[in-house]
């Protein structure tokens, strides 16, 4: 995992997969709330009508010009999505886990997991 300091520098970085193929820019970090690491990104996506596309941050590699992802660019275009001015539901987060395969559990008290930054 990286060291979250510079959060905000990464804002509006080309997100790249492992193959070096741009899927779109970051847009924001959602930080897991039990451990206040960041959980997920979102990229913007798309020519027209664009959207938000969650992605892990797990293994993710921060470079000077991009954001390397440990994932497929068909598996991040095929993730849940948000309009560009929408907001993850409490309903939608373990969708978001569950379609690359990760476990999901609410917080000890049952709060939500993911919380945008």
């Amino acid at each position: 995992m990286f060291e979250a300091e510079n959060l905000r520098d990464w804002i509006g970085l080309p997100v790249v997969d492992l193959a070096g193929d741009k899927i779109g820019q970051l847009e924001s970090v959602y930080f897991d709330t039990s451990s206040d690491s960041p959980s997920f990104a979102t990229v913007q996506a798309g020519l027209v009508g664009k959207k938000l596309l969650f992605v892990p941050l797990d293994g993710a590699v921060v470079a000077p010009k991009h954001v390397k992802v440990q994932f497929d660019k068909k598996l991040v275009k095929d993730a849940p999505s948000i309009e560009t001015d929408g907001e993850l539901e409490a309903s939608q987060e373990a969708d978001v886990f569950a379609h690359y395969g990760l476990p999901y559990a609410l917080g000890a008290g049952g709060e939500r997991r993911l919380g945008r930054r």
